[in-house]
């Protein structure tokens, strides 16, 4: 049998740093609520929770990313450093969408959902066929089976148009990301990308975001 992986994530798709370190079945994670600052905040942070559990950079199997949707600038700066970190360790980055990681561990038909602000919603729906992403308003919402839940932060709103039950996530969603990530160690697995799903605001960020290559 193989060895359970020893496997970090992070997200910064949100007001946040979140990251989790997956050592077999045990999980640690750490959420750090932020506006800004991310990019400074990431990797010292990550080290620090190696470090308390005795582990360097070189022991881990791989590495898991929050791929959004959310903010475009949070999104470039942890997927820039999973795909740097993969370079320089020679180990996978494996990216794991937000909603994906939301539905994690619900059974059924899950409608996973995320705030897009303006009135329009990110989704997608689960456990009903291949379904993609997509970005709607809350009065275009995909058809989904009357028996689906709910899951995510604008859940309460889509519950009350649709009648649809609401769900609790079964794990934090950075938790979620490191072990469906730890899941694709060993398969085939293209470099995280961005999940952007809408184009960027008109205005510029006021911090640059690191470039992402193909």
């Amino acid at each position: 049998m193989r060895p359970e992986p020893k496997l970090i994530a992070f997200d910064t798709s949100a007001a946040h740093c979140a990251a989790a370190l997956l050592l077999g079945d045990h999980i640690i994670t750490r959420i750090d609520d932020m506006a800004k600052g991310q990019a400074e905040h990431l990797m010292p942070m990550l080290e620090e929770m190696l470090a308390a559990e005795g582990l360097a950079w070189r022991d881990l199997d791989g590495i898991g990313v929050g791929t959004g949707p959310g903010n475009f600038t949070g999104i470039r700066i942890s997927v820039s450093a999973a795909r740097g970190l993969a370079l320089g360790l020679g180990k996978p980055a494996i990216g794991v969408s937000l909603l994906e990681a939301q539905a994690f561990g619900l059974e059924g038909i899950v409608l996973s959902c995320l705030d897009a602000r303006r009135d329009m919603v990110y989704v997608q729906v689960f456990g009903a066929g291949d379904d993609a992403p997509r970005l709607c308003a809350l009065d275009d919402l995909p058809v989904f089976s009357a028996g689906a839940r709910i899951v995510g932060p604008v859940a309460d709103r889509i519950s009350a148009i649709t009648g649809s039950s609401v769900v609790e996530p079964s794990a934090p969603p950075v938790s979620a990301i490191a072990r469906l990530a730890a899941q694709r160690i060993g398969a085939e697995n293209a470099r995280p990308t961005p999940l952007y799903i809408r184009a960027a605001d008109a205005a510029p960020a006021r911090d640059a975001a690191p470039v992402i290559l193909p």
